[in-house]
C-alpha cells in the first residue's frame, strides 16, 4: 500500500508477469469499443488544418511568422470548439504556448484540433501543430497549445454535452482537463500572490549602466480599427486576429533592444476578459520589461474603444512573450541590459524576474515528461500550483492507462500490475459500504493511516498549504534486513469531482523541503506517483481504488511470489476496508475540516 511495501517483497519478478499475459484487466475492457482502438476511429470533434506557407505569410527571413500561425491556430481551434458545441464560440484563454521549431516558406503547416472535455458552457481544446517539408518528407513538431472556448447564443443558455472519451489518450486529456481547468481558474490570483511574495534580488545597481537601453526607447503603441474580415459571423474579433496583432507590437519592442530580428520562443497563458466587436478601434501597446542573458520579456495590452470621443477604455487582454536572438547557427546570443524608467518600469522590471522563475518552474513541473522529473522536487511558494497541478494529473494519467493486467483476486479485492517502460505499477480495487465522501475525508488525513497501515509507524503535518495540499513526514519500521527505519516527505493533494463520474482523489508524491533534509537515522524514502480514487457506486457504496508507480529501483524488491505479493496487499487493503467500515459514521471535527 504505501511507497515502500515492495522492501517487503524481495528477489526479481519475472514470474509474475508470465503468469499474466492473458488476464486484462475486466474493469477496462467494457469501456474500450472495438472501434476506438480500431483503424477507422476518428475523434468527432477533431479538425485538421494544412496551410501552404506562402512568401505573404512569412517575415524577413523567410520564415512563418508566429502572428499567422497563432491565427491559424485560434481557427482550427474554433472549428473543433463549434463542432461540439453546435453554435457560435470566442476564445476565452490560450495556456502557455513554447515554439519548438521556426517553419520556413515552401513548408506545410499541419494543425490538429480537438475538444478534450466539455464543462458547462466551456470547453478545453487540445491543439498540435507540426511542420512538413514536402521536398523531403521531413516533418517537426512545432508547437502543442491547450485553448478554451465559450459557446455563445443570443437568446438562450448553453449547456454543453459532454465528451465522451474512447481512447486511453482521450481518457488521459479528459480528466487531466478538469485540473487544468482548476489552474487556469486561480491563475491570475496565483501570480499575484506570487509576485507579492517571491523577493527578487535587484541587479540593477550591479549592471553597467553604459550599457544600458533605456526602456522608454522600446515602447511601442498602435490602433487596429476592427474591420468585418477581422470578426466571426457575429461581429466579434477573432481571438487569433487580437493575438497576431500582439505579436505585431511586442516583435516591434524587442526588435528596438536588440537592434536585430528577435524570434518569438514563448507566450505565457492569457485570458480575453471581455469582446471587442467590428467598428472597435484597439489599442495596442507593448514595452520590454526586461532583459535577461540571453532572453527578454515584453509585456503587451490591449485596450478597446468605440467612437474617438470616449475617454474610457476596455481592457482586452494582457500578455507577456519571450523573445531570443538567434545568431547563424540558431543559438541565442547575448542581449544589451534594459534600464527601466522610476516607479512603474522598476515594478515591470522586478515583476518579470519573477515571472521568469515562475515560467520556468511551471514549465519544468507542467509541461515535461513523467520521466523527466525528479522523484523528490524542492517544494516553495513559487511552484506549489503547479506541483499540486503535477501530483494530481500524474495520478489521473496512471488511472486513465489501458493496459492493466489482472494479477490476483481474493475475496473481490483484485490486483493489478502494469509494466510500461520504466516503471512497475499496482492497482488495488474493492468494494465499501461506506459513503464516498466520507471515504475521501476519512483517508485524506495521513495522520490516521496508522490506524490501519502497519507501513506507517508515525504521521507528522508538516504544513497545511491550502484547503486541497498539506505536506507530511512519514517514517516507516525498518525492514527486514534494513538497519534504519525509511522517511518520506510526502505531498498530499486532494481533489473533488468536477461533474458526475468524476472520482474522488488523493494524490501522493515526494517533495523536498529545506525544514526535512534527510537525517543520518532515517533511510530517505521517495514516492514517484500513487494514491486514491474513490467513485460512487450507489447509496452507502463506494468503489476504493489505489495506485502506486514505482521506478526501475523498486523492481529488485518484488517477489516471484504472486501469491506473497497478493497477500500483503490484501491484508493492508482488507485493513483499510474495517478502518473505512468502523468509522463510517465518526468524523474527527478536525478531519471535517480539511
Amino acid at each position: 500500500m504505501i511507497q515502500n511495501v515492495g522492501n517487503h517483497l524481495r528477489r526479481s519478478f519475472a514470474s509474475m508477469f508470465s503468469s499474466r499475459q492473458s488476464r486484462k484487466s475486466t474493469s477496462r475492457a467494457e469501456d474500450d469499443g472495438a472501434m476506438a482502438d480500431g483503424e477507422g476511429y476518428r475523434n468527432p470533434t477533431e479538425v485538421q488544418m494544412s496551410q501552404l506557407v506562402l512568401p505573404s505569410h512569412t517575415n524577413h527571413r523567410g520564415e512563418l511568422s508566429v502572428g499567422q500561425l497563432l491565427k491559424w491556430i485560434d481557427t482550427t481551434a474554433c472549428l473543433s470548439a463549434e463542432r461540439h458545441a453546435g453554435c457560435p464560440c470566442v476564445t476565452a484563454s490560450m495556456d502557455d504556448i513554447y515554439f519548438e521549431h521556426t517553419i520556413s516558406v515552401g513548408h506545410v503547416v499541419n494543425i490538429k484540433a480537438k475538444v478534450n472535455r466539455a464543462f458547462n458552457s466551456s470547453m478545453e481544446v487540445g491543439i498540435q501543430v507540426a511542420s512538413e517539408d514536402l521536398c523531403s518528407e521531413k516533418q517537426w513538431n512545432v508547437c502543442k497549445a491547450l485553448a478554451t472556448f465559450v459557446a455563445h447564443r443570443e437568446f438562450s443558455k448553453v449547456k454543453l454535452k459532454q465528451i465522451i472519451p474512447r481512447t486511453e489518450e482521450e481518457k488521459t486529456e479528459h480528466s487531466v482537463a478538469a485540473e487544468r481547468r482548476r489552474m487556469r481558474l486561480v491563475y491570475a490570483d496565483t501570480i499575484n500572490d506570487l509576485l507579492a511574495n517571491c523577493a527578487i534580488q535587484g541587479d540593477l545597481e550591479s549592471r553597467d549602466c553604459s550599457h544600458m537601453v533605456p526602456a522608454e526607447k522600446t515602447r511601442v503603441e498602435s490602433v487596429k480599427l476592427v474591420l468585418p474580415p477581422h470578426a466571426n459571423h457575429q461581429g466579434n474579433t477573432f481571438g487569433g486576429q487580437i493575438m497576431a496583432w500582439m505579436e505585431n507590437v511586442a516583435t516591434i519592442a524587442a526588435s528596438r533592444l536588440c537592434r536585430a530580428y528577435p524570434t518569438l520562443k514563448a507566450i505565457e497563458m492569457f485570458h480575453f476578459r471581455g469582446p471587442s466587436q467590428v467598428g472597435d478601434r484597439l489599442v495596442l501597446k507593448a514595452i520590454v520589461n526586461n532583459a535577461f542573458k540571453h532572453s527578454m520579456e515584453v509585456g503587451v495590452s490591449v485596450e478597446a474603444y468605440r467612437q474617438e470621443a470616449e475617454t474610457h477604455r476596455r481592457h482586452i487582454n494582457s500578455a507577456f512573450m519571450t523573445f531570443v536572438v538567434l545568431d547563424a547557427d540558431d543559438q541565442p546570443q547575448l542581449l544589451p541590459w534594459i534600464r527601466p524608467q522610476p516607479g512603474d518600469g522598476e515594478r515591470r522590471y522586478r515583476e518579470a524576474s519573477a515571472r521568469k522563475k515562475i515560467r520556468l518552474d511551471r514549465k519544468y513541473i507542467v509541461s515535461c515528461k513523467q520521466t523527466e522529473m525528479p522523484l523528490s522536487v524542492p517544494w516553495d511558494p513559487s511552484n506549489q500550483v503547479y506541483l499540486s497541478y503535477n501530483n494530481v494529473s500524474s495520478l489521473k494519467m496512471l488511472v486513465a492507462k489501458d493496459n492493466w493486467v489482472l494479477s490476483s483476486e481474493i475475496n473481490q479485492v483484485r490486483l493489478y500490475t502494469l509494466e510500461d517502460d520504466k516503471y512497475l505499477s499496482f492497482h488495488m480495487e474493492m468494494l465499501v459500504h461506506v459513503d464516498t465522501a466520507q471515504a475521501f475525508l476519512l483517508l485524506s488525513d495521513l495522520r490516521r493511516r496508522p490506524e490501519w497501515d502497519k507501513h506507517y509507524r508515525s504521521v507528522e503535518l508538516v504544513q497545511q498549504v491550502d484547503e486541497d495540499d498539506t505536506i507530511y513526514h512519514v517514517i516507516s519500521p525498518a525492514l527486514c534486513g534494513d538497519a534504519k527505519p525509511q522517511d518520506f516527505v510526502i505531498l498530499a493533494s486532494r481533489r473533488k469531482p468536477c461533474d458526475n463520474g468524476d472520482p474522488y482523489v488523493i494524490a501522493l508524491r515526494s517533495v523536498t523541503l529545506p525544514t526535512h533534509r534527510e537525517m543520518p537515522e532515517y533511510r530517505r524514502g521517495e514516492t514517484l506517483c500513487s494514491g486514491f480514487c474513490f467513485w460512487r457506486e450507489g447509496d452507502q457504496l463506494t468503489k476504493v481504488s489505489y495506485y502506486n508507480q514505482a521506478t526501475s529501483g523498486f523492481l529488485n524488491y518484488v517477489t516471484t511470489n504472486v501469491a506473497g505479493l497478493s497477500s500483503e496487499f490484501y491484508n493492508t487493503f482488507k485493513a483499510c476496508e474495517q478502518f473505512l467500515l468502523d468509522n463510517r459514521n465518526d468524523l474527527a471535527p478536525s478531519l471535517q475540516t480539511l
